[in-house]
């Protein structure tokens, strides 16, 4: 597949990139089709989505380009001028001056190819620029701490433009709340206000506020991993959550019953961040937890989420069947919602006409009908599903499949035209054959319907900056999963070290999957009431590849960790 043309010089260091062996010609295609349809630069899409080491990254574009490679730790930033370039234009082009040099301006920047940027800085500044290649997140790091107002959290509420989900039940309170006695609440606006903005810098998927008898914390969870990022005074536990529920537009004065939310968060004109809100009463107070729901992680791509080639194969083969159901599976925090959308996506085209039904729908989809489900009211899954056949839907996708009358309704969907897309909680892809049994759903209609099962987990990627090789007996690979066969082929297992780049040897995360296609070996097994490791056993017979298996993989392909694929697969 020939790599697309975005401007002559932008094929250059991305064909290096190909030459050189960290991308095939399809991957590649897809990340530069992904980043235009996001309108997203290249190179801040292939460290931040997809988590290529930008140092080697920098060192390919400085080669390809021959301009010099400098390392920003190296570089002392109180000598960085302020007021040669105009601080739009370095937050806006993510370019840094660095010094003036007579009549030049020497500028720091990741991606040479932005000639607007260079011409305004020239045209702005007066100066004949000379550039630098460095890092891309050392450069956005750089301009966080010395350029970006937010990021150091001198700001008012008004700075952020913080706005509410006008769809969300307001029982009651309204921005006024915010301004009673401002002097007292001014420090509580601000310190939630970094907290928020500080959890989206590090990548974190929820925070945690929580009130103890005696102590009170607030946690990220990173990758995965909780941890505990702020104590602050336990007398001001009432006064934080307070200003949380009134950022969600949630009834300030009902403590005793859970509460659901949503905060928009502009960070600026272009970028907005949702968070789902839940409050809960404890023992000591209310312990509200904030999920972050990033739009930008339903545009990944399939490339971007970790399938292997022929789960890729599986996964889009189903998608494109004229009707049929599509399970995926895992607990919650698995990367299901970000699958589902993934699918959506890629069947979200003029022709198709697509519903979904979601509790809470957590990112808008353009051009997809998108449906809250609110029992309070009688819309529930099995209802909106109802309502979705009279509506000539093509693609129906359910949030999940919680019991008998919501799986037989997506199971004659699926039965009559219709591809279906849903989820469930279980643990590996043949329990959830017998799970849909066990809800009461005849085995005739599951082995006719069902075409896919996908099961999931995320595990932690090796930072590609810090990791190290190790040393591991032949006895203790074949103990943890790997074959003879996987022993007979050349690969480096890694370990996770640590830098300034990671925390605690890991950055980002990627999925593992198993894959199961519902063969007709399969079908017989499920009309005939086999169980769960009847199935496996078959599936795997078959070279569907188990949860544990697919994370072996990632393991020999320098990805994660054999402790981190065991910590996520240990029960599956």
């Amino acid at each position: 597949m020939a790599l697309p043309l975005v401007t002559p010089r932008l094929t250059g260091f991305v064909r290096r990139l190909v030459d050189d062996g960290h991308f095939s010609d399809e991957e590649m295609f897809d990340a530069l089709e992904t980043a235009k349809k996001n309108r997203e630069d290249i190179v801040n899409y292939l460290v931040e989505k997809l988590n290529f080491s930008s140092l080697i990254l920098a060192e390919t574009i400085s080669k390809e380009f021959g301009e010099p490679l400098l390392d920003l730790a190296a570089y002392d930033q109180s000598l960085l001028p302020k007021n040669l370039v105009d601080k739009k234009h370095i937050l806006n082009y993510r370019i840094i001056p660095l010094f003036q040099r007579a009549s030049s301006i020497i500028l720091a920047v990741s991606n040479p190819t932005n000639l607007e940027a260079i011409d305004t800085i020239r045209l702005n500044s007066k100066l004949q620029p000379e550039i630098v290649i460095v890092e891309h997140n050392k450069l956005i790091e750089i301009i966080q701490q010395n350029f970006n107002e937010e990021s150091h959290f001198e700001f008012d509420d008004d700075d952020l433009d913080i706005s509410f989900d006008e769809e969300t039940e307001n029982d009651g309170t309204s921005q006024d709340d915010l301004d009673q006695d401002p002097e007292n609440e001014a420090p509580i606006v601000k310190y939630i206000n970094k907290l928020l903005v500080d959890a989206i810098r590090m990548g974190a998927s929820d925070l945690h506020f929580e009130p103890y008898e005696k102590s009170y914390r607030v946690r990220y969870r990173v990758d995965g991993i909780l941890r505990q990022i702020a104590t602050p005074p336990l007398q001001l536990a009432n006064r934080l959550s307070s200003r949380l529920k009134v950022m969600s537009q949630m009834d300030i004065s009902e403590k005793r019953v859970p509460q659901d939310g949503r905060i928009k968060l502009k960070l600026s004109k272009n970028k907005a961040i949702d968070f789902r809100v839940n409050s809960l009463p404890t023992l000591f107070g209310e312990k509200i937890v904030l999920r972050i729901l990033d739009p930008s992680s339903a545009m990944l791509g399939i490339d971007a989420l970790g399938y292997e080639p022929e789960q890729k194969a599986l996964f889009l083969d189903a998608l494109h069947q004229p009707q049929g159901m599509v399970l995926i599976t895992g607990p919650t925090g698995s990367g299901k919602t970000v699958s589902l959308y993934t699918g959506l996506n890629i069947l979200n085209t003029e022709d198709a006409n697509i519903s979904t039904a979601e509790d809470p729908v957590e990112i808008n989809l353009e051009g997809i009908n998108q449906v809250n489900v609110n029992n309070k009211v009688g819309l529930s899954f099995a209802a909106a599903l109802r309502s979705f056949l009279r509506q000539d839907p093509d693609i129906i996708m359910v949030g999940e499949v919680r019991d008998l009358e919501t799986a037989e309704i997506a199971i004659k969907a699926a039965q009559t035209g219709h591809m279906v897309l849903s989820t469930l909680h279980t643990n590996s892809a043949p329990e959830t054959l017998t799970r849909l049994r066990n809800m009461g759903v005849p085995s005739f209609n599951i082995a006719t319907s069902v075409n896919l099962v996908i099961a999931q987990r995320l595990v932690r990627r090796l930072c590609p900056s810090c990791k190290a090789p190790i040393d591991i007996p032949k006895n203790s690979l074949l103990e943890m999963g790997l074959t003879e066969q996987d022993l007979q082929e050349e690969f480096t297992i890694y370990q996770p070290v640590g830098c300034s780049e990671c925390r605690d040897g890991y950055k980002g995360r990627l999925g593992i999957y198993e894959v199961m296609k519902i063969t007709p070996e399969i079908s017989r097994l499920i009309m005939e009431d086999a169980n769960a490791l009847q199935i496996a056993d078959v599936s795997a017979r078959l070279g569907f590849n188990n949860l544990r298996r697919s994370g072996i993989k990632k393991v020999i392909s320098g990805l994660t960790s054999l402790q981190e694929v065991h910590r996520v697969t240990s029960n599956s």
